[in-house]
């Protein structure tokens, strides 16, 4: 646990509680640090190093790029919290960072708007039979389905064949009205489609039996609060299905399919699956594209006690 005199001390610098508040909102890149103070490489690069050595930031690598995550306690946050009311570039970092959110969601609404239709047709890194039968396997008894990031919605159509009723949730609004017409013209009564962001799902508390991420993880600005918010909507005993790309150095994969994250290793996943609260987590690496640049699928199953 990092030293509490040493962590106070940290704080004091209002560059330092800057950054610590912006990272503990959201995994971010020197780069966007950049972009949301308006500093210099170097200064941000220094101060991140110091909050590194005292224990109140991690970072890991995806691509070409490290992102840095706020490791405070929320004692600690708390604090950061209060003393940031006396800085007034707080509320304009706070500002900014939401339009650069904003900015990710367009980008990645933009992208699957114009794949509505076309699934099937155009290639999906990671998107493979082999993997969704891997994924359908550990499931049964489906109950109330989520199926988050659906697109328009492939698996879900799949799951409605057994489960009592499957709800779709989807960021592009073109997906989802060609979700909602494939739904009526195959008779599936029991499959609704919602238009949402898998980190703010349209979904109650507690009130689903299972819950997929399939090929969706690695497009949220925030794969914690995706996980976190699939936490919330399973009941007590609900499982969770994740499928996606293994950590890959396929830095195209940012421009060409609206990536966020380079995939996740099964480490990774699994600490990230511990900290939302699930328990029971297993992963396994269950494909591999034959053609370069080879993305494998990963698939994690965790449990939300009872």
């Amino acid at each position: 646990m990092p030293s509490m005199l040493k962590s106070l001390k940290l704080l004091t610098d209002p560059t330092r509680l800057r950054i610590l508040l912006l990272l503990d909102a959201e995994a971010l890149s020197v780069a966007d640090l950049q972009e949301l103070l308006g500093m210099g490489q170097s200064r941000i690069s220094t101060q991140l190093s110091q909050l590194k050595a005292g224990g109140l930031v991690t970072d890991e690598r995806s691509g070409k790029h490290n992102f840095y995550r706020s490791e405070m306690s929320p004692a600690l946050c708390q604090l950061a919290t209060e003393a940031a009311r006396e800085l007034p570039e707080v509320a304009k970092d706070a500002s900014a960072l939401r339009h650069l959110q904003d900015k990710r969601r367009d980008k990645t609404r933009t992208y699957f708007d114009s794949l509505a239709g076309r699934f099937g047709k155009d290639y999906v890194p990671g998107r493979s039979w082999k993997g969704l039968a891997e994924a359908l396997l550990k499931v049964s008894n489906q109950g109330i389905v989520a199926d988050l990031g659906a697109g328009e919605g492939t698996l879900a159509q799949m799951l409605a064949r057994q489960a009592e009723r499957v709800i779709a949730v989807d960021l592009s609004p073109k997906m989802v009205e060609f979700g909602r017409e494939l739904a009526a013209r195959h008779e599936l009564q029991n499959l609704e489609y919602r238009l949402g962001d898998i980190e703010q799902p349209p979904l109650d508390d507690a009130s689903v039996d299972l819950a997929f991420l399939s090929q969706a993880l690695h497009h949220a600005g925030s794969p914690e609060k995706a996980l976190a918010e699939a936490f919330r909507i399973l009941k007590p005993g609900g499982k969770l299905v994740v499928l996606d790309l293994l950590q890959h150095n396929f830095e195209e994969a940012r421009e060409l399919y609206a990536d966020v994250w380079l995939g996740f290793g099964e480490g990774e996943l699994a600490t990230m699956l511990e900290k939302a609260g699930f328990t029971e987590v297993e992963t396994a690496v269950v494909d591999r594209e034959p053609e370069p640049p080879n993305f494998q699928t990963l698939l994690a199953v965790a449990k939300k006690a009872r």
